[in-house]
């Protein structure tokens, strides 16, 4: 038989034609406590719903120790689930609040009694069997709720964000908590949260997800110190993120220096580079790779965090020493504290077509450009038409088109303009001296760009692009 007691195979779930989880593919283990983890909006609860049986997915199959259960009801699945809101019956006691799904499936009483005992034991309640929901603390609560799920005895529990609603010191505690109970209970848990130190202290494995997507999974070390892209190191943790190239075999130039690292990467390749603040150190200016001006000291408690300015670039330093604002610092970064990573988005690609007025429409707008990069040897452009170099005409009117654009040469404005592509700042990065932002059009394209300026997530914003930056090809059909 299989380890893996759920697998989740190219799962996707659409709601009134939106994409909210897509390419979802997942195996979890016997006995694992899997955290789902991500920025709310990411499709983490819906992937926990159908896990379920709470939604069914669009596409792709749910097994259970190798069985579809994709469509099958919440009641034949054994699973059960605590939620932020833990649902317990407030007009009945601890004892029947926990004792409920056994009486339901008429168990001798003496079977109820043995088994609500134990649960109560297990989440240090023993003796609450009478005390009524209204007078327990939050995380007496909570851990009522998980005893009535455990008492079913189900293979996977399911926990959706059961902490949220803790103050911050009763959250910890009940991490601890939670992580003992998962250790002598021995069933499989799968938690949602978007708190990354929740995910990082309970996990066997991590799912990291954004818009929809797995995009990394691994173990807490692993999803810590080895990100796969600029949004996983970007969410956990703290990270100086820098646009780098790589100059020589296992050597990267960012911040106008030259750093050796451990990652082997072709000559030439543009890169993310992430350093963890703790692995910047700090030395006598002349001493470093780089030297640079303080700009600011926070005391936090076991640590300073100190950000200084090298060239146009901010660089965040988590270290015990003291430095003064205006002071300035060599700082030094070992090669096995510099994580190389392929770049982002470097161009944006799209759909287009030749408009009668000779502009491209995509993404929902339309931009003049240049035509006559369409046809070898063409002169001037007069509206859809463009001269041949024989003095001929070709009208390109309603030719398909590949649209690429450098993210760099594409910039945000809050005025709406006509023609030009509109949409929401999904997400953004700091990369030392700039954001790099998502924007998904009201066609449900993403544009990505550079802005020196700070946006909030959310903000509706128009798009502009220079008629010179827009590269055109024929599409072939």
């Amino acid at each position: 038989m299989s380890e893996n007691i759920i697998e989740l195979k190219n799962i996707k779930k659409v709601f009134d034609d939106t994409v909210v989880v897509d390419d979802f593919n997942l195996t979890v283990k016997k006995g694992e406590f899997v955290t789902f983890l991500g920025p709310s909006g990411c499709g983490k609860t819906t992937t926990l719903r159908m896990i379920a049986g709470f939604e069914f997915p669009t596409e792709g199959e749910i097994l259970l120790n190798g069985e579809d259960i994709s469509k099958l009801p919440p009641n034949r699945r054994p699973i059960n689930t605590v939620f932020q809101r833990y649902a317990l019956f407030p007009h009945l006691n601890v004892y029947d609040n926990v004792a409920f799904g056994l009486n339901l499936k008429k168990l001798p009483k003496a079977a109820v009694n043995e088994k609500v005992k134990h649960v109560l034991e297990v989440v240090d309640l023993e003796g609450f069997e009478k005390r009524r929901i209204s007078t327990l603390s939050g995380g007496q609560q909570q851990r009522i709720a998980i005893a009535r799920a455990i008492v079913n005895e189900p293979d996977i529990l399911l926990l959706d964000e059961p902490l949220g609603a803790l103050d911050l010191k009763m959250r910890k505690e009940m991490q601890l908590e939670l992580k003992a109970m998962h250790e002598q209970l021995g069933i499989t848990f799968i938690y949602v949260t978007h708190d990354q130190e929740e995910a990082l202290t309970m996990s066997d494995k991590v799912v990291v997800m954004s818009d929809g997507m797995i995009q990394q999974t691994g173990t807490p070390e692993e999803i810590y110190n080895e990100p796969t892209n600029a949004f996983v190191a970007d969410f956990i943790g703290e990270s100086n993120i820098f646009e780098g190239r790589m100059t020589a075999s296992k050597t990267v130039g960012f911040c106008h220096a030259q750093f050796p690292c451990v990652d082997n990467v072709p000559r030439d390749t543009r890169v993310d580079v992430v350093i963890r603040p703790e692995d910047v150190l700090i030395t006598r200016p002349g001493d470093g790779q780089i030297t640079g001006v303080v700009d600011s000291t926070v005391f936090k408690g076991m640590y300073y965090e100190i950000t200084a300015l090298c060239g146009d670039n901010e660089i965040v330093i988590q270290t015990t020493k003291n430095v003064r604002p205006g002071e300035e610092i060599g700082m030094c970064i070992e090669p096995d504290g510099i994580h190389v990573m392929p770049a982002g988005v470097l161009v944006n690609v799209f759909d287009g077509v030749i408009t009668k007025d000779g502009r491209v429409a995509f993404a929902g707008g339309e931009y003049l450009c240049d035509l006559t990069q369409l046809v070898e040897g063409a002169g001037q452009q007069e509206d859809s038409s463009v001269v041949t170099a024989d003095g001929g005409s070709i009208d390109l009117a309603g030719t398909p088109v590949t649209v690429e654009i450098p993210v760099k040469a594409v910039s945000m404005s809050d005025e709406q303009r006509e023609y030009r592509a509109s949409g929401n700042i999904i997400s953004f990065i700091y990369k030392g001296n700039h954001y790099n932002y998502t924007v998904r059009t009201d066609t449900e394209e993403d544009f990505v760009l550079d802005e020196d300026d700070l946006w909030n997530e959310g903000d509706h914003v128009s798009l502009m692009i220079p008629r010179e930056e827009i590269r055109l090809k024929r599409k072939q059909v």
